[in-house]
C-alpha cells in the first residue's frame, strides 16, 4: 500500500500537477482518440510539453523587460503604466497557476462542445490562443477572489465553455454581413469590439442608396509601406521601443539622469543621457524578443493540441460551424483593415490621454499604453466590420471605438487580477476585459453568494445567446440592409478562392483553413 500511494503521490505532484507534463498527456490523449501512429503521439505529446517550458522562459524574458519600464513610468508619470500584452500576462501567470489553467482549458473545451452539440449555439471555437488566454483569466480572477483550485476549475471551465459557443452567436449577423453567408464564425475574444464597430458603421455610415451613403474601403488605394505592421514581432517590438524611448525621454526631462537610470541599474549602467535611451530602445526591441519566445511556445502547443480537439469536435458537433481567428475577415476588406488599425490606434492614444489627465489622478487607475499589435488585430478586424455596415465612415469610428474600449476596459480589469494588477501587463482584448470585470466584482462577493452570482453570469450570458441565435440569427436579419456587401462579398470570396466550409464530419472532409495573413497568434 505504501508503494501504492506513493506512486500515486508522485503521477499527481510531480506529472499532474505540472502544467507541461498534464498539456503533454492531454495531446498524447486526443491524438491516440485520432488514431494517429505511436510517433506522431509522442512527438505531439513532446513538442506540446517543450511549447508549455518555451512560454515559461518566455514569461522570464517579459518580466525582466517590463520592469524597468514599469519604474520609468512611474518617474514620468508618477502613474502607473501598463502595457496590454495578452501573452506576457499568461506567461507570468503559468508559474503559480499553471496546473489549474490546464484543467480549466480542457473542461471548458469539454463543455463547449456539449454546448454546441446540446444547444442551438453550434459553433465550435477553434482559436486555441484565446482559450488559453480566457482560462488563464478566470483562473486568475476566480483565484484571487480566494476559491479553491477545484472550485477555480469547475466554475471557471463552465464559464469559458459559455463563452466559447456565446460570443461567436453574439456576433454572427455582423460577421454575415461581412462574408456575405453563414460558412464561417469570429471565434476571437475581442466580439464587443467587433460588434460595436459593425453597430457605430451603421449609425455613421449613412442611408444605403443615398448621396450620403459613405462608400467601402475597398475603393481606396493605400500604401503597401504600411503592411510590414502585419509581422507580428516586428510590430511588438517597434512599438515598445518607441515606448520605452519616449517614456525614457519624458522621466529624463521630469526626474533627471541619475533618478531616471535606476530604472537600469543605476549610474554604474547607464552612465549618461544617450546611454540611458539607447538602454530604453534596446529593452523594447527585448520586450518583442520576449513576446516572440512565448508566441512560438504557444504555437508549438496548440499546433498538436488543437488538431486533436478539432478532431475530436467533427466527431461530437458533425455540421457545426468553425468559429475561428480574427484575421479570418482580413481578405473581405484589406484596406479596411489598416483603416481600422490606424483609428483604433488614435482611439487608444485619445483614451490613454483621458486616463492620464483625469481617470487616474480621480480614481487611481492605471495608464494603458496603446500598442501596436492588439491595435492592429481588434483594430484592423473593428475596421473591416465597421466597413461592412457603414464604408469608410463605418471602418474609421469603428476602430476609433474599439480603441477606446481596449484601452479603458483593461484599465478597470486590473482591479480584479489580484497581485497580477501590479505585473505592468495585462489582458488587452475587449471580452477579457468586460468579462473578466463582471466575473471579478460576482466572485469578490465571497463563499455562496458570489459563486451564485457568478454561475447566475454565466446562465445569463448563455440564455442571452441562445435568444440572439433563435430571434436574430436564425431570422437572418441583416445589421445593414440595403447596403451593397452580404451576398456580394461571398460571390468575391468564392472567386477568390476564400469561402469557408463548415465543420463536417471527418469522413474525408477537410480541416476549416488557418486565418490568413500574418498575426500575433500562435496558428
Amino acid at each position: 500500500m505504501d508503494i501504492v500511494a506513493a506512486v500515486a503521490g508522485f503521477v499527481v505532484n510531480q506529472i499532474l500537477s505540472v502544467p507541461a507534463f498534464l498539456v503533454g498527456i492531454i495531446t498524447a490523449i486526443g491524438l491516440i482518440a485520432l488514431r494517429r501512429g505511436g510517433g506522431q503521439v509522442v512527438g505531439g505529446a513532446l513538442k506540446a510539453t517543450l511549447g508549455f517550458l518555451l512560454v515559461e522562459a518566455g514569461a522570464t524574458l517579459v518580466i525582466d523587460a517590463l520592469d524597468p519600464l514599469g519604474e520609468l513610468i512611474q518617474g514620468a508619470t508618477g502613474a502607473q503604466g501598463v502595457v496590454p500584452t495578452n501573452e506576457a500576462i499568461v506567461g507570468i501567470a503559468q508559474a503559480e497557476f499553471g496546473s489549474q489553467v490546464a484543467w480549466l482549458m480542457i473542461l471548458g473545451f469539454a463543455v463547449s462542445l456539449l454546448l454546441a452539440r446540446f444547444t442551438p449555439l453550434r459553433y465550435v471555437f477553434l482559436t486555441g490562443h484565446h482559450t488559453l488566454f480566457m482560462a488563464t483569466l478566470l483562473t486568475i480572477v476566480l483565484a484571487s477572489a480566494g476559491y479553491d483550485a477545484a472550485l477555480v476549475v469547475g466554475l471557471g471551465g463552465v464559464l469559458l465553455g459559455v463563452m466559447m459557443v456565446a460570443m461567436p452567436a453574439f456576433a454572427q449577423p455582423w460577421t454575415r454581413r461581412v462574408t456575405g453567408g453563414d460558412g464561417v464564425a469570429i471565434g476571437h475574444f475581442g466580439t464587443l469590439g467587433y460588434v460595436a464597430a459593425g453597430a457605430t458603421g451603421r449609425l455613421v455610415g449613412g442611408r444605403p442608396g443615398t448621396a450620403r451613403e459613405s462608400r467601402s474601403t475597398e475603393d481606396m488605394v493605400l500604401p503597401e509601406s504600411l503592411r510590414f505592421l502585419r509581422d507580428s514581432m516586428v510590430a511588438t517590438a517597434l512599438s515598445m521601443a518607441l515606448v520605452y524611448v519616449v517614456v525614457a525621454v519624458i522621466a529624463l526631462a521630469r526626474v533627471g539622469e541619475a533618478a531616471a537610470a535606476e530604472a537600469f541599474g543605476g549610474a554604474d549602467e547607464v552612465g549618461d543621457a544617450g546611454e540611458l535611451v539607447m538602454a530604453a530602445l534596446t529593452q523594447g526591441l527585448q520586450f518583442g524578443v520576449a513576446v516572440a519566445v512565448i508566441l512560438f511556445g504557444v504555437r508549438t502547443i496548440l499546433g498538436e493540441l488543437v488538431p486533436a480537439f478539432q478532431g475530436i469536435a467533427a466527431r461530437v458537433v458533425p455540421g457545426a460551424l468553425p468559429a475561428l481567428d480574427a484575421p479570418i475577415v482580413f481578405p473581405y476588406a484589406q484596406n479596411a483593415v489598416l483603416v481600422g488599425f490606424v483609428s483604433s490606434f488614435v482611439g487608444g492614444l485619445l483614451a490613454l490621454g483621458v486616463l492620464t489627465i483625469w481617470l487616474s489622478p480621480l480614481l487611481g487607475l492605471a495608464l494603458i499604453l496603446p500598442g501596436l499589435v492588439p491595435h492592429f488585430f481588434t483594430g484592423g478586424a473593428a475596421g473591416v466590420y465597421g466597413n461592412a455596415t457603414g464604408g469608410r465612415r463605418g471602418a474609421v469610428a469603428g476602430g476609433f471605438v474599439n480603441g477606446l474600449l481596449i484601452t479603458f476596459l483593461p484599465a478597470l480589469l486590473l482591479g480584479v487580477l489580484g497581485s497580477f494588477g501590479d505585473a505592468n501587463t495585462t489582458f488587452g482584448d475587449t471580452d477579457f476585459g468586460w468579462f473578466g470585470i463582471a466575473v471579478g466584482y460576482g466572485a469578490g462577493l465571497g463563499g455562496a453568494g458570489g459563486i451564485i452570482v457568478v454561475a447566475a453570469l454565466g446562465l445569463l450570458v448563455l440564455g442571452a445567446a441562445i435568444l440572439m441565435q433563435r430571434k436574430v440569427v436564425d431570422a437572418g436579419w441583416d445589421p445593414a440592409p440595403g447596403r451593397a456587401g452580404g451576398a456580394a462579398a461571398e460571390k468575391q470570396a468564392v472567386a477568390a478562392g476564400r469561402s469557408h466550409a463548415r465543420i463536417a464530419p471527418p469522413a474525408g472532409a477537410p480541416a476549416p483553413p488557418p486565418p490568413p495573413g500574418r498575426d500575433r497568434s500562435p496558428l
